[in-house]
């Protein structure tokens, strides 16, 4: 059946905290060599409540101790969608609702984070971030909780730093989204390498195995990211107009086993490539009922972003093997976007293609 889908996006953005490449005033100044950086230090002293664009109100202790920032986005949609067979719907939803509390606890050095979804149903699915992390060193840095695992540049940017209203098909149908676990992650020779080791449940946000799923297994995700000319944040487009070209580039390897509980689903669908419009997910019919499937997925990435111009590219590969059929299910996808920024934070143009291949030993499925 074929649909015509008209979604006007009303990003209504009380996004008061979700900004995060916002500057301030000071930050600009000694970026431009005109303030020191006692005189930064002196002028960016922590107040016992303050506001700043990307991080929302924030409250700090007097002895600087204990730190809480809250912070929040709400995104609202109309959808029209009209069916060549069904009946024709027109519908308002609360596309994405974001409320966000940060800081941190004794020391600088201990970090937390807790984040709902409000738009989410069911009350697995509105805890996101939920966390402790702790710096040893810049180069070691501890996570325990649930977080998003680092998988592509574009599922790691929070909806605020989008160019679109929402994220390409592609990394919708590989990203795992949340998952539950720890984390090993480390900033290398300033910013010029990232790296996150973390092994978790693999069963998704808000999710523990259960017994007659693939319980004795957990998910490894390995990434790397390099950033030969400075760091670069997980943002799209540049508002900001960079004073000197930045460039990036990265890779996730992503590995996990799940069970076939019923004819179309898997023990969880709350890993995105698990669920129905994922690329595991939307093949489930290759493998037989309580069959443990292992898992397989590359992501490479890339983005480069200079005086308003931005571009950003990631190719993915996913592959399935049943551990009783030996059915395999080989998917690939890519999308590139580019866009530039016409007037600073204020209005912007942009382009985006992607391609998404769920199964590639299948036909008409693109």
């Amino acid at each position: 059946m074929k649909g015509k889908f008209i979604a006007a996006g009303l990003l209504a953005a009380l996004s008061f905290g979700q900004h995060a490449d916002a500057k301030s005033l000071e930050d600009i100044l000694k970026e431009k060599g005109v303030i020191t950086e006692a005189d930064y230090k002196e002028v960016t002293k922590s107040k016992p409540i303050d506001y700043k664009l990307g991080k929302g109100f924030t409250f700090t202790s007097t002895d600087e101790k204990f730190q809480l920032s809250v912070g929040g986005l709400i995104m609202t949609r109309y959808t029209f969608l009209d069916r060549d067979v069904a009946q024709d719907t027109s519908s308002f939803s609360l596309k994405k609702g974001r409320l966000i509390f940060s800081g941190y606890a004794f020391s600088k050095d201990l970090s937390y984070m807790l984040q709902f979804g409000l738009e989410q149903s069911g009350n697995n699915k509105m805890l996101e971030n939920a966390y402790l992390k702790y710096r040893l060193i810049d180069e070691a840095q501890l996570l325990a909780g649930q977080s998003k695992l680092v998988y592509g540049r574009q599922n790691m940017a929070s909806v605020g730093n989008l160019q679109f209203v929402d994220v390409s098909p592609v990394t919708s149908a590989f990203a795992p989204g949340y998952d539950l676990g720890a984390v090993l992650s480390g900033k290398v020779l300033g910013n010029l390498i990232n790296y996150d080791l973390s092994v978790s449940n693999g069963a998704g946000q808000t999710t523990v195995r259960a017994n007659n799923g693939a319980g004795n297994h957990n998910a490894f995700l390995a990434h790397l990211q390099v950033n030969p000319l400075g760091a670069f944040a997980y943002s799209e487009g540049d508002s900001q107009f960079s004073e000197k070209p930045l460039v990036t580039v990265g890779s996730s390897f992503y590995l996990n086993t799940l069970k076939k509980t019923a004819a179309a689903t898997f023990e969880t669908n709350n890993l995105g490539y698990a669920g129905p419009s994922g690329w595991l997910g939307s093949n489930a019919a290759v493998f037989n009922d309580s069959e443990k499937v292992d898992i397989n997925s590359l992501v490479i990435d890339t983005a480069f972003k200079w005086k308003g111009a931005f571009a950003q590219a990631e190719y993915f590969l996913g592959q399935a093997d049943g551990q009783v059929t030996s059915n395999t299910v080989r998917s690939q996808g890519y999308y590139a976007q580019a866009g530039y920024c016409i007037i600073p934070k204020k209005l912007e143009a942009a382009l985006r293609y992607s391609y998404l291949d769920p199964n590639r030993d299948k036909s008409n499925d693109l």
